[in-house]
């Protein structure tokens, strides 16, 4: 059976102006969900908005994946007043009815996992005609008369003892096509329900929400860390390699300066068999020249989202986390550092790196970082 998604996403946004494209832990809001739909059973995942700039941007930076469509979202179906279902039928309407299951997901979910998806998706396989997420929560509820709802005052139950509430926390549904046009609704005849965990239940409608989201997005990260030797060295370059400023001349980039000893380190790096890869946003025919010259063929130029395209590195050639070692500056590295086996930051990388890196070095980037990262695997991977 054919599954799709799709991931309505508009230009407007009041409380977080921009919300969709902002960037939390160093990666586009929308990218955290539409990166766990790529590597789950879902067969297409399609961005379905009235911007753009998204559009290209996905069109561009997801083109290693071949489930990643977009189609453009009406005004009229974009603005303050328009329903989800609204925005789903005129999906089927114009774009495509080529599917057998039809799910939503919420960018503004950025905790959704791929074992989210696939678990919405097995129930209505399975068992049911629709099926949604949601949370229990152990909170105790009133009415506006001062009347509780679900417990006695008198008889108040211990947090262990009291089942909750099962709350719908707007992440993930899924019906099948023939219930979905019959009701024109997101969920509807027998409905499957997915618990997820009780951070997910969090909402990011204010500046304070999206503080708290990241936050929790980072410790996750951290807290599925493993270690083991290392066999991969992950490398930014402008701000690692180099000390982050490139000189222009009128003719566009004109040079950048990189450390010898650095190279040497790189080189003793894969004689003792650490593979080296190197993941930019820019696109620089000097940075291609240098990484020529320094033997490194995985050399990715003009990557964005650099945590997904990881991601399918990996997967698509069975490597671990765990066997990896970043060395980044700056916030869009931050989603890497936060979830490889070790991370390192030079000593000039942004503040909020330093405080997330696992090692911060005594050395700058341009300056001997790189070699300082290469000598501590070494020695780590001995005693390993």
């Amino acid at each position: 059976m054919k599954k799709i998604a799709i991931i309505p996403l508009r230009k407007g946004s009041k409380g977080i102006p921009g919300k969709n494209k902002k960037k939390i832990v160093g990666r586009p809001l929308f990218s955290w969900v539409l990166s766990e739909a790529i590597f789950s059973n879902l067969d297409e995942v399609y961005i379905y908005t009235d911007d753009e700039e998204i559009i290209n941007y996905v069109n561009r930076e997801y083109a290693w994946s071949s489930k990643v469509k977009t189609a453009l979202r009406s005004e009229k179906n974009a603005n303050d007043t328009a329903s989800t279902e609204s925005v789903m039928i005129e999906f089927v309407e114009n774009v495509t009815t080529d599917f057998e299951i039809f799910c939503l997901l919420q960018a503004t979910s950025p905790f959704t996992q791929r074992k989210d998806i696939n678990a919405v998706l097995k129930e209505v396989l399975e068992d049911h005609d629709s099926a949604l997420t949601v949370v229990n929560t152990h909170r105790f509820t009133w009415n506006t008369n001062g009347t509780p709802q679900n417990y006695d005052v008198f008889q108040r139950p211990r947090r262990q003892d009291f089942e909750g509430l099962l709350i719908e926390n707007g992440a993930i549904y899924a019906t099948t096509k023939k219930a979905f046009l019959e009701t024109k609704n997101r969920v509807s005849g027998s409905i499957g329900l997915v618990h997820m965990s009780e951070e997910s239940l969090t909402e990011i409608d204010s500046m304070p929400d999206w503080l708290i989201v990241e936050n929790l997005l980072i410790q996750r990260l951290k807290r599925e860390k493993l270690q083991q030797r290392i066999d991969y060295l992950i490398l930014d370059v402008d701000g690692v390699f180099t000390d982050g400023r490139v000189a222009y001349n009128k003719n566009g980039e004109d040079f950048k300066v990189f450390d010898m000893r650095d190279g040497m380190g790189l080189e003793i790096l894969r004689q003792n068999n650490v593979k080296v890869i190197v993941l930019t946003s820019e696109n620089s025919e000097l940075v291609a020249q240098r990484m020529r010259k320094l033997q490194i063929e995985d050399t990715f130029l003009e990557v964005k989202d650099k945590y997904s395209f990881l991601q399918n590195y990996l997967q698509t050639r069975g490597i671990s986390r765990g066997a990896l070692a970043y060395v980044g500056d700056d916030v869009n590295d931050m989603a890497n550092m936060c979830s490889v086996g070790w991370s390192f930051a030079p000593s000039n990388a942004v503040d909020v790196i330093k405080q997330n890196a696992d090692f911060v070095l005594t050395n700058s980037s341009g300056a001997g970082a790189i070699r300082e990262v290469c000598e501590w695997i070494i020695k780590y991977n001995i005693r390993y």
